[in-house]
């Protein structure tokens, strides 16, 4: 969820969103609007990019209006602005208008931190929207979701949520949303389950994960469920190789932060601390095991079986089987 600083004066003249988490600064700039509105009907919105306010147009803008009527003006992707415009913008932010709130969405980076230093230093309101990449981040943006639409949901079926939608901040609200809307009472896990854990995907990597985690009847029910909802053998295939292939490569490479790990395996972080938890348990012969198992169902499911589904059972008992190994030595 969006960070904001200790002044949180939506009609500040001067907002500061800081971040690429689109969803994040789209919230960021529709609060702000909200605001202006609730405060004057009438208010003035311009939403401009980069090549919209050159030289000259912020002072047009800004200009009193005869009418005196509340104005938002919205810059987005100001670490792009040329260097006459953000000359433009540092000199309005030393003397803002009254009855005008100025939105600036700013990447973050090094570029164009002039601007975004100086927007600072006039003491604009700020509003962190960072990428989300961890998906306790994400766990956190969902939950929070909840809590803003006045309904309960179980950490499981947060959880769950998660799994099936991804990293998209955007779906992953609408779900929530559509949650909301379609049921009554608390929200679980199975219910979560009957709306969203049929995505091709998201239910390749579910059996995958359940298998590499040694969790055989749970990943043999996803698999059984994944085959009668039309998913491809071979998305499941490609799933559980990666899945062991990860837990491969993690636990023959050196010890270090996931940010270190991630870039010498490249894998996201996000990626490392999962299959962390998921080698507990496995061998170096269970990873050998395993990844000739997949071999073995990869050749099944594209023609040199009888049965599919037999060769990906097979694969995902043996796999679960390798995950466990470790716990028996």
């Amino acid at each position: 969820m969006a960070r904001r600083n200790a002044s949180d004066d939506l009609l500040a003249p001067v907002t500061l969103a800081v971040g690429q988490e689109e969803l994040l600064l789209d919230r960021a700039v529709r609060e702000v609007v909200v605001a202006a509105r609730a405060a004057d009907a009438d208010t003035d919105v311009r939403d401009l990019t980069p090549d919209q306010l050159q030289p000259g147009t912020l002072a047009e803008l800004v200009s009193p209006s005869l009418f005196a009527e509340r104005k938002v003006v919205v810059v987005r992707n100001a670490q792009d602005l040329s260097a006459d415009t953000v000359k433009d913008v540092k000199e309005y932010l030393a003397s803002p208008a009254e009855e005008i709130t100025l939105v600036l969405l700013h990447a973050g980076g090094a570029k164009g931190k002039g601007l975004l230093d100086a927007a600072r230093k006039a003491g604009a309101r700020e509003v962190a929207c960072p990428k989300m990449t961890k998906p306790a981040d994400r766990l956190a943006f969902v939950r929070g979701e909840f809590r803003t639409a006045g309904r309960s949901a179980t950490p499981e079926a947060c959880q769950a949520l998660v799994d099936a939608i991804g990293s998209d901040l955007r779906e992953l609200a609408s779900a929530v949303t559509q949650l909301v809307a379609d049921v009554e009472g608390t929200i679980d896990e199975a219910v979560v389950g009957r709306y969203y854990t049929g995505r091709a995907e998201a239910s390749s990597f579910t059996v995958a994960d359940r298998a590499v985690e040694g969790r055989t009847a749970e990943a043999l029910e996803a698999l059984r469920w994944s085959l009668s909802t039309g998913v491809a053998p071979v998305l499941i295939t490609s799933a559980l190789a990666q899945g062991v292939r990860a837990i491969g490569k993690l636990s023959s490479a050196r010890g270090g932060r996931p940010a270190d790990l991630a870039r010498e395996l490249g894998m996201p972080p996000w990626k490392i601390d999962r299959v962390r938890q998921q080698m507990r348990g496995w061998t170096p012969d269970g990873v050998s095991v395993a990844l000739r198992a997949v071999a073995e169902a990869d050749a099944g499911v594209k023609g040199g079986g009888d049965d599919p589904e037999y060769a990906l059972e097979k694969a995902v008992v043996t796999i679960a089987r390798a995950a466990r190994s470790g716990r028996r030595a």
